[in-house]
């Protein structure tokens, strides 16, 4: 465990129990979050971006989700061999979750002050009282307005962008060292979208915490984080500091990804590029290169799986001669 790492996940394998046997959605992934960095996790729906953060905090689906080999080390610790009480005390108290869609994050039978109250009623041990106090100044805290009003409000009482806030006060409540949002302004308009995006980057300087961002938008990537991490079908192809992954992507499947953001240069009207084929299903992947899968590119001569290697200075890659001139 480096000394400058909150969290490190080294070679973790996540399967799915099915009726074709267990399935790896996550195959060997390694990662790194520095103390008070934001590390972006960017890749197509179906890459494994949201197993792989719920692996991190014990979310997997039972009884099917299965965590079958690797390590996550946060803080030194190892998560995958901590007792389920620790869990507990670690998801939520240390590590809190910005989960994708508001609506069914919030119970909607309960009122807003409530679900905010009982993060610190069980993770602070507070009175009925004090908790429902430090769920008003939560609110505050994240722009809210009239917070001790929309206490007493019921999810569908706010709009997208507003419960969206109150999922973020649940994330935020007990002052986390990592926030792990997973693809946190999806369905909400560009507006509210950067209100979103500025106010966790505010939070996260005053609160010196370290954020993994989940998302499909490379361009939310580029001006939140520090280092990106790119996943296909389930492996890491390419990870480096966000400047120099822009600057210099070498992985086909970055620089296909990059290829299909409309720019200010980007003619009106035109064709915007688009990814040939579809992400393989789990009982589909190859061992070898699955970017050459995905292409139909004869990978016939090289069936091993592509080393993963530093190719520069924090800048790695999954090394496929095949589909590297693409």
């Amino acid at each position: 465990m480096s000394e400058g790492n909150l969290l490190e996940v080294n070679r973790l394998i996540t399967s799915f129990e099915t009726d074709r046997g267990l399935l790896r959605a996550v195959d060997q992934v390694s990662f790194e979050i520095p103390y008070g960095k934001t590390v972006g996790l960017v890749g197509e729906s179906g890459c494994g971006k949201s197993v792989t953060a719920m692996s991190i905090v014990g979310l997997l689906p039972q009884p099917s989700g299965k965590i079958l080999g690797g390590e996550i080390k946060f803080k030194g610790e190892d998560l995958l061999h901590c007792s389920k009480k620790r869990m507990q005390e670690v998801r939520g108290g240390e590590i809190g979750v910005i989960f994708q869609e508001p609506m069914a994050a919030l119970n909607p039978v309960h009122r807003i002050g409530k679900q905010v109250a009982e993060v610190f009623r069980i993770h602070k041990n507070m009175s009925k009282k004090d908790a429902w106090d430090a769920a008003t100044e939560m609110l505050a805290l994240l722009k809210i307005p009239a917070p001790e009003k929309r206490m007493m409000d019921y999810p569908h009482h706010l709009s997208g962008g507003m419960r969206q806030r109150v999922v973020i006060a649940l994330a935020l409540a007990c002052r986390p060292s990592l926030v792990i949002a997973d693809e946190p302004t999806t369905a909400l308009d560009v507006t509210v979208q950067a209100q979103i995006l500025d106010l966790l980057e505010n939070l996260q300087s005053d609160m010196g915490m370290s954020v993994l961002l989940i998302t499909h938008d490379l361009g939310v990537i580029a001006e939140t984080c520090d280092e990106v991490v790119v996943m296909y079908a389930g492996r890491v192809v390419e990870s480096a500091p966000v400047e120099e992954l822009f600057e210099n992507p070498q992985h086909a499947y970055t620089r296909a990804l990059l290829r299909s953001i409309p720019t200010l240069d980007t003619p009106p009207k035109s064709h915007l590029y688009t990814i040939p084929g579809t992400v393989a299903g789990l009982g589909e992947h190859t061992h070898g290169c699955r970017f050459c899968q995905r292409l139909g590119i004869d990978a016939s001569a090289s069936r091993d799986r592509p080393p993963f290697e530093e190719v520069s200075p924090g800048h790695w890659l999954e090394i496929c001669r095949n589909c590297s001139e693409l």
